[in-house]
């Protein structure tokens, strides 16, 4: 008898492969890194060898070293900012999808104005106004992204809204908090789980755009973005240092994305709900 169970693609493999690396990374990286972010080991910008795999950075300190340990602040903020918009995203979505018709129309056009604003110049201008200090820098982030994060909540969760089970559940008196966390959350997670993803990617690049712009995470903390922002004159000179923690980002990228795309291949979203990424 066969197995149910399909095997993933190569695709998938290859992205839960990438995925995993960087988690590990982002766990353990302190350990694994032979030099701290900070230590100055070599000369400036000195080329790949058995001692430096990757090459030093503009202030002679291991590329290789600060791209593990950077991995713990690039993706732990964009988890955290991801996580953050998700709960505020998806609370307000479920509770406008629950409420009358005045309350979903007031939640629905703020967040069409906020969704007007371009990402980042929003971003810009708090991160200007209040400093980037790293719980100015998560919040902001979050309320970018938490719009996104309502509209497609918004829409999964009125899908379900009208079916006939929440109805039953509504006209035996169940409160609005019952039906949207025992009746339509459950029915509505799948698709969200692999918006996680979607939305995960987005904060990852808004993070790592930032840093690079100076005004994400602050030096001498190791953040990819940043490395890029620092080393970017090394490319006049044909060296390489900005070229790593560059392809770092796009293969954290890559990998969720194929990953993402395997979830949505095995668990097709409810009609009516569109990701915006």
């Amino acid at each position: 008898m066969k197995s149910s169970l399909q095997r993933p693609p190569l695709t998938a493999i290859i992205g839960l492969v990438i995925v995993a690396t960087f988690l590990l990374l982002a766990i353990f990286g302190s350990y694994i890194a032979p030099y701290s972010e900070f230590e100055t080991v070599g000369e400036t910008w000195a080329p790949s060898s058995a001692e430096f795999l990757l090459g030093t950075d503009n202030l002679g300190r291991d590329i290789l070293s600060r791209i593990i340990i950077g991995a713990q602040m690039t993706i732990g903020i964009a988890v955290t900012c991801t996580m953050l918009s998700f709960v505020i995203g998806t609370v307000v979505g479920l509770a406008a999808s629950v409420a009358s018709n005045v309350v979903d129309q007031i939640f629905s056009r703020s967040v069409d104005i906020l969704l007007s604003i371009p990402v980042l110049i929003f971003a810009l201008i708090v991160l200007s106004a209040f400093g980037s200090s790293m719980p100015v820098l998560i919040l902001t982030i979050a309320l970018i992204d938490a719009p996104r994060v309502f509209r497609v909540a918004r829409a999964l969760a009125m899908n379900v809204r009208n079916l006939e089970f929440v109805e039953t559940a509504w006209l035996r008196g169940e409160s609005r908090w019952w039906l949207m966390t025992r009746e339509i959350l459950p029915n509505i997670l799948p698709p969200m789980i692999s918006e996680f993803g979607l939305r995960f990617c987005f904060n990852f690049l808004i993070v790592a755009g930032l840093s690079f712009l100076g005004l994400g995470i602050q030096p001498p903390s190791a953040d990819w973005g940043g490395m890029v922002r620092e080393n970017g004159q090394a490319i006049t000179f044909g060296i390489s240092a900005p070229i790593w923690p560059a392809l770092a980002i796009g293969l954290v990228t890559i990998g969720i994305n194929l990953v993402v795309d395997w979830v949505l291949s095995m668990n097709a979203r409810p009609s009516g709900a569109s990701a915006e990424l």
